[in-house]
């Protein structure tokens, strides 16, 4: 959970800065709706969405919470993706024939 956290951090710095960077170049639309941000981890779903410290979050370092402020400023939005739709998985891990068909077409890419 911990480590999903973390890199939901680093992904809404990432969206952040990109949003930043389209609006300097005067490609923004006002108003921008937020970036769906997609996670299959349910733990550190909940607690970037709920602003309240657990007792298992205690040892996270506050500048990974970063998360919840671009939630409240409606820069991101987290969304649940069940563990078999995540289209990164072929990045990540080996894959079957099958399964890589179905990542490469959740990407929008023809096998």
């Amino acid at each position: 959970m911990e480590a999903e956290y973390m890199a939901l951090t680093d992904a809404a710095k990432e969206i952040k800065w990109i949003r930043q960077l389209f609006d300097e170049l005067n490609y923004g639309i006002v108003p921008r709706p937020p970036t769906i941000l997609k996670t299959d981890n349910q733990g550190a779903l909940a607690l970037a969405k709920n602003p309240v410290n657990h007792s298992r979050s205690k040892h996270i370092d506050i500048k990974h919470h970063f998360i919840r402020e671009a939630i409240a400023e409606g820069i991101v939005w987290l969304e649940h993706v069940a563990s078999g739709d995540m289209a990164a998985d072929f990045l990540t891990k080996p894959l079957g024939r099958v399964q890589l068909q179905r990542c490469l077409s959740l990407i929008g890419m023809r096998v």
